[in-house]
């Protein structure tokens, strides 16, 4: 499948910042500095996203899809990391990026959440 729409998709999304971490040779989506999304590559090369979600969702995900699988170098019960070489479904992809936007905003203090909604 072609996901070249995550850069745009994760950007769009209030408060969202990208940066890329040399030592991972990865690149993060931020909201102040707390990450939702990372992509970047497995042990064996191969290109991956993973993005934080609720456990049940998550291991939900891992056992409808064999593209998707505990987060990568990450907490793997908080953490999921689908291989972007697959066939998981776009908007599956998407809702995944959805829940792990509003599961990291919604960690924010609520001051925070106010600034970044207003801008």
């Amino acid at each position: 499948m072609n996901y070249d729409f995550i850069q745009s998709y994760c950007l769009a999304k209030k408060g969202v910042e990208e940066d890329y971490k040399a030592e991972w040779d990865a690149v993060r989506y931020t909201i102040r500095g707390k990450m939702f999304a990372m992509v970047g590559n497995d042990g064996e090369g191969k290109p991956i996203i993973s993005v934080k979600l609720e456990p049940d969702y998550g291991e939900e995900l891992r056992e409808r899809y064999k593209d998707i699988a505990p987060g990568y170098y990450l907490n793997k019960t908080h953490w999921s990391s689908m291989f972007l070489g697959g066939n998981v479904p776009e908007d599956v992809l998407k809702n995944m990026l959805n829940q792990s936007y509003l599961l990291v905003f919604n960690s924010l203090s609520k001051k925070v959440q106010k600034e970044i909604n207003d801008n």
